[in-house]
């Protein structure tokens, strides 16, 4: 499933290439997505409106239209979203497609149609059900091992639970989560309540290093993402824990090890993280 790392690599990718754009066309033609679209909602919310920006918030990602509206899409397990010329081939799981002016159209494919495609006035995204309970962003200036250790005050909880819950912080998923942790040197089913304050530090730290490696890299692709050009992300030849079970730690030598824990896998040096 992509993570905050893949929709902010898409964003990216995406912004220059389509900045003062026209929409000028909507075509839904699967609409049965995670929700179902509403594509007379998204026609008129869109429809004729020039791209002003882009931003994200957690792993959804937000095209800002002028006249106040903004398009809103999220990737859920499989999905993408490519820019490609307007005559491109229609594909099987292309869902949603969006013209534009410039004789290009943004293509939402998504074969197993966990993804969100929906539009809405710009001035509603804070209070949207979608967003309303969303905690901090991992990247910002406020995210820090004192925030986190107030937050965890009176939970009990495992710690990769805890960092992937995302009304406590958003966009980590079960890669970045794994990946932090083994930087941190913090075992995934340690109790929330027994992590010191030099270790919430170097937990944040590690949430920050490991998701900007990430972007840096253009994501992780283990399958299915691409960003707007249709390029695969290379921070998979720097995973030094996820998906590793049975190879040696590059850190201290010893075995990691895979379990199953709270219906995902989970990657651990059972070695240096304690």
């Amino acid at each position: 499933m992509p993570e905050l790392p893949e929709v902010e690599v898409l964003r990216r990718s995406l912004e220059p290439l389509v900045m003062g754009d026209r929409v000028r066309s909507v075509s839904v033609a699967e609409p049965r997505l995670r929700e179902r679209v509403d594509a007379q909602r998204l026609e008129a919310l869109t429809l004729g409106r020039m791209i002003v920006g882009t931003r994200r918030r957690a792993k959804y990602l937000l095209i800002d239209l002028e006249l106040g509206s903004t398009l809103v899409v999220h990737l859920g397990m499989s999905g993408c979203l490519t820019l490609v010329p307007q005559d491109a081939p229609r594909l099987l799981h292309e869902h949603i497609s969006i013209g534009m002016n410039s004789g290009r159209r943004l293509r939402f494919e998504d074969p197993r149609r966990f993804g969100l495609v929906f539009a809405l006035e710009t001035e509603q995204v804070e209070s949207d059900r979608h967003f309303a309970h969303l905690g901090i962003e991992p990247l910002s200036d406020e995210m820090s091992g004192g925030f986190l250790r107030n937050l965890a005050k009176s939970r009990r909880g495992p710690v990769k639970s805890f960092i992937m819950n995302s009304e406590i912080v958003v966009g980590v998923g079960n890669i970045y989560a794994c990946e932090a942790l083994y930087r941190a040197g913090i075992h995934p089913v340690r109790s929330v309540a027994r992590i010191s304050r030099d270790r919430w530090g170097r937990l944040a730290n590690a949430l920050k290093g490991t998701l900007e490696d990430a972007i840096r890299q253009g994501g992780t692709t283990l399958k299915d993402f691409a960003d707007a050009t249709g390029r695969e992300g290379y921070f998979r030849v720097s995973l030094e824990s996820y998906g590793r079970a049975g190879e040696s730690c590059g850190r201290c030598g010893g075995t990691i090890r895979r379990r199953i824990q709270a219906g995902r896998s989970t990657f651990y040096c059972p070695s240096c993280q304690t």
